[in-house]
């Protein structure tokens, strides 16, 4: 990718440039490509992420034991800095795998949201609510998923808009490691000395996050009547 920015051009002139010219968005090293890269990145590890927070999340709110044990084992990975875990895979035998590191520091980075507010929003579902329907006779399966979840969606949903959101930001380390993302137009840009192509990079990754929460925002308030808390 080549630098537009000529003698005199401001920096803001020289970041609309690049982002205007064709050149830049087509090809192996375009935003395109490098755009669903990222995007296939950010969702394969929140996927992994949610396969292993939320059935820990949902089984221990139901049954309202060691979830706040739970909880705060998540949440010290939140003090750990996802670069530093990078950097140590790496220097494991998972380091040679190709994207392996990259992936497994991004699923530790995106657990804790995940398990937090899903826990949380099952502990808060009503109790009388809970109750009854154990009078009414359901199962606990019945109770898990006619009841508890419909009612702690939003804030489990939540828990993944947060995650989702996280993840396309953090997502741009892989470059670092020689990953694929939008963070390699970044490093790219730094390779060059171009700063336009350095902001311009930065502007990508935070419209995709900014595009991910307003997806998120219309997927909550769109959302069958039961995504909304209610009981069916």
């Amino acid at each position: 990718m080549s630098t537009i920015a000529a003698p005199g051009t401001s920096t803001l002139s020289a970041v609309w440039a690049w982002l205007t010219t064709a050149a830049n968005w087509s090809g192996e090293n375009g935003v395109w490509h490098r755009l669903e890269q990222h995007l296939a990145l950010t969702f394969a590890c929140l996927i992994i992420s949610a396969l292993i927070a939320l059935p820990v999340a949902l089984t221990l709110g139901h049954l309202g034991r060691g979830g706040a044990l739970a909880v705060n084992l998540a949440n010290v990975g939140r003090a750990v800095p996802t670069f530093a875990v990078l950097v140590l895979l790496l220097l494991t035998p998972i380091g040679r795998h190709a994207q392996w590191p990259t992936v497994i520091a991004l699923v530790l980075f995106a657990v804790p949201p995940l398990l937090t507010n899903a826990y949380i929003g099952m502990r808060e579902v009503d109790r009388d609510v809970v109750r009854a329907a154990r009078g009414m006779g359901m199962t606990g399966a019945q109770l898990v998923w006619r009841v508890e979840v419909p009612l702690a969606f939003p804030l489990v949903l939540t828990g993944v808009r947060i995650a989702a959101v996280q993840l396309v930001a953090t997502a741009t380390l892989a470059a670092l490691v020689g990953g694929g993302g939008l963070g390699r137009i970044i490093t790219a840009g730094f390779n060059l000395a171009s700063t336009p192509q350095v902001v311009a990079g930065a502007v990508l990754v935070a419209a995709f996050a900014l595009l991910m929460e307003a997806g998120f925002e219309l997927v909550e308030r769109y959302a069958p009547r039961w995504a909304r808390g209610r009981i069916r």
